[in-house]
């Protein structure tokens, strides 16, 4: 897999209150994409920021049917992979690439 592949698989970094408290478990959260195994997260993760990955956990939210002035719409499925890294190894998700 090639950096290109990479910035695929990876689409964006999480910042939320919790996000920003698992990283004290030496953990960082992505979007990643919905066809994304688990070693392709890995795989992204260990070209992108240099570290090493200690395991990856993912979770699919499904899609929410939300009203907003008097419309409905159906939100998209959202996939995220919790990455955990190795002791040692961070990355700072605010700085960006």
């Amino acid at each position: 897999m090639n950096k290109v592949k990479a910035y695929d698989v990876i689409v964006a970094p999480v910042i939320t209150e919790k996000a920003t408290l698992v990283s004290e478990a030496n953990q960082v959260i992505f979007k990643v994409a919905p066809t994304a195994s688990k070693k392709d997260i890995k795989f992204a993760v260990e070209n992108l920021f240099n570290v090493k990955v200690k395991a990856v956990n993912t979770l699919v939210r499904k899609g929410k049917l939300k009203a907003f002035r008097g419309r409905r719409a159906l939100q998209s499925d959202t996939k995220k992979a919790i990455v955990t890294l190795e002791e040692g190894h961070s990355i700072d998700v605010t700085t960006g690439l």
